[in-house]
């Protein structure tokens, strides 16, 4: 059957469409992305305002009219921090759901750190042993560990690289005390977290998933994207190190011109950075595989094993 996941995320608006039926991996078929930044629409009363909302029911109805084109049989739409966080969170979704017809699911952190676990957890399989996934959103960062299909700990941090640019580093470049003003705030953070998974002792295998992982580990020299999905991509904790200065005393656009770097996604590079290194610092990781599969796929995993039960 054909499946479409609706993804409503802090920097874009996804429809991911598959071919899949239980017990067989899904084959993406299309993909339509319009860039949205929810994170960055907040007012300062914390909601998502007029033309915010205006602007998510235009897209959410250009994916459904891309999902119809493509033959989608069942919609898997779902919304994340953003929308989750928003103080109108549930007048904004009535609205989408009043013009639109859709009926946003709003996942919890937590939810988003376990079902991003199983899709690494399918790709990688049980040889990967105790696995630990890192994923960094627009609005959140995810981490995840545990050897069976259920990770053993998930825990969701608000240290998204969208809503890090937006808060902490306004300058293009930032400011290098705003540079390390975030880094101590990233670090004291996930700091809090570490005991969470150390109980549990090292990993087998470390991966990561998100944009922000793939883009580190592209300027590192990791493979493109072109050369598929199954070449083997890693980023080395060296390496990060040695980028991060580097990125944060590049221009938006200098940044943008790196092997790798999304226009779109260049200016909240150095937070994501900086998210990245004192992941993999706080948690021990010299060296994590970047995983194809992330938070949309564990989303139609799931859908299907329910399917076959």
């Amino acid at each position: 059957m054909r499946l479409g996941v609706l993804d409503v995320g802090s920097n874009t608006v996804h429809l991911l469409v598959v071919d899949a039926h239980p017990g067989a991996r899904p084959l993406p078929a299309h993909s339509h992305k319009a860039e949205l930044r929810l994170a960055q629409l907040l007012d300062e009363d914390g909601a998502i305002g007029t033309e915010g909302v205006d602007r998510l029911v235009a897209v959410v109805r250009e994916a459904l009219q891309a999902a119809e084109d493509k033959g989608v049989e069942d919609l898997l739409p779902f919304a994340t921090s953003a929308v989750r966080e928003a103080r109108n969170a549930d007048e904004v979704l009535a609205r989408v759901r009043e013009e639109t017809g859709v009926e946003l699911q709003v996942l919890s952190g937590e939810e988003e750190a376990r079902l991003t676990f199983l899709a690494a957890r399918r790709w990688f399989g049980w040889s990967a042993g105790k696995l630990l996934v890192l994923d960094i959103g627009g609005g959140s960062l995810e981490i995840a560990y545990g050897i069976d299909e259920q990770p053993d700990a998930a825990v969701s941090l608000p240290l998204g690289a969208g809503r890090l640019t937006a808060g902490r580093l306004p300058g293009d470049p930032p400011a290098p005390d705003d540079v390390r003003a975030l880094r101590k705030h990233v670090r004291a953070e996930i700091a809090r977290t570490v005991g969470v998974f150390s109980r549990f002792g090292p990993p087998d295998h470390v991966v990561a998933t998100s944009k922000t992982f793939r883009q580190l580990a592209r300027i590192g020299g990791a493979a493109r994207s072109a050369e598929g999905l199954y070449v083997q991509r890693e980023l080395k904790r060296e390496s990060l190190e040695a980028w991060v200065p580097r990125l944060a005393s590049m221009t938006t656009r200098e940044r943008a011109d790196l092997p790798g770097v999304s226009e779109d996604r260049a200016h909240q590079l150095v937070a994501g950075a900086l998210v990245a290194e004192a992941a993999m610092d706080l948690l021990g990781v010299e060296s994590l595989e970047i995983c194809p599969w992330a938070l949309r796929e564990g989303v139609i995993l799931r859908s299907l094993d329910q399917m076959g039960t």
